[in-house]
């Protein structure tokens, strides 16, 4: 009944969604500062070589609700949302009640899972296999599972959405066994040109350049080098040939405010 209940579930999901992806990383020691995240950079470059763009990055509390309104969103709205953070042993990893109840499925023990979690431990002397720690093996019903090399509590795809560790080199090592199930594209790529000129300056000239090329993400980005105020204008994009055409348009637009290209 439960997996009835998922298949339903997703498929009430939009068929037409924005192209790209969505990071949700989820815990409240991102939102006190206690702890910097470093997966949202990680995974956003990660996706850029496989030629998925990231269209949107949230962080969220260790709090069920706004876990599960955050998901529901965010897995509607996108091809694929990626989370980090909440599936460990403690009382407040609740990443997985939060995604059995936003796709409306129910939750327990996978026996693959346990048994190979209890293995780990005996084999490794590394600590009983405690209650807190069998909370890894909690798995919703209808997920399948993302494979982690490095401590062995894995993760899991519900949907559209794969959910991942929070501590950075078990997210990366998880990573890889998501690589085959996403669909790839052309890698993006970037170009940069800087110059010490402001952004007022430059504005107008950019606005038009933008229009000229609607299909070629612009921005603009205010740096302090050598003392002195100064612009990185970055231009992205899947297409080598018209970024190079980019290139050039960015470097006279530098020339013709008055600038030279650092």
């Amino acid at each position: 009944m439960a997996n009835r209940r998922l298949k339903r579930k997703t498929m009430e999901l939009p068929i037409s969604r924005t192209r790209g992806a969505a990071i949700l990383v989820i815990g409240d020691e991102i939102l006190s500062g206690r702890t910097q995240d470093t997966n949202t950079g990680y995974i956003a470059r990660w996706l850029g070589q496989l030629g998925i763009p990231v269209r949107e990055a949230r962080v969220v509390a260790d709090v069920e609700a706004e876990i599960v309104a955050a998901v529901r969103h965010l897995s509607a709205r996108y091809d694929y949302v990626f989370t980090t953070g909440g599936i460990g042993p403690t009382h407040d990893d609740i990443t997985a009640d939060s995604m059995a109840r936003a796709f409306g499925t129910a939750i327990d023990f996978h026996p693959t899972v346990f048994a190979a979690l209890a293995a780990r431990y005996a084999a490794l002397n590394v600590g009983t296999f405690n209650e807190a720690r069998q909370r890894m093996a909690r798995i919703p019903y209808g997920a399948s599972l993302i494979g982690n090399s490095l401590s062995g509590a894995p993760g899991f795809q519900i949907g559209n959405v794969f959910v991942m560790a929070g501590i950075p080199a078990v997210m990366q090592a998880m990573l890889e066994d998501v690589r085959k199930r996403l669909v790839a594209s052309q890698a993006l790529s970037s170009v940069t040109v800087s110059a010490f000129l402001g952004e007022g300056t430059i504005a107008a000239g950019l606005a038009r350049l933008q229009k000229t090329y609607p299909d070629v993400p612009l921005g603009s980005y205010p740096f302090s080098r050598e003392g002195k105020f100064g612009t990185s204008l970055v231009a992205r994009g899947a297409d080598a040939a018209k970024l190079g055409e980019v290139r050039v348009a960015l470097i006279d637009l530098v020339r013709a405010a008055g600038g030279e290209p650092l």
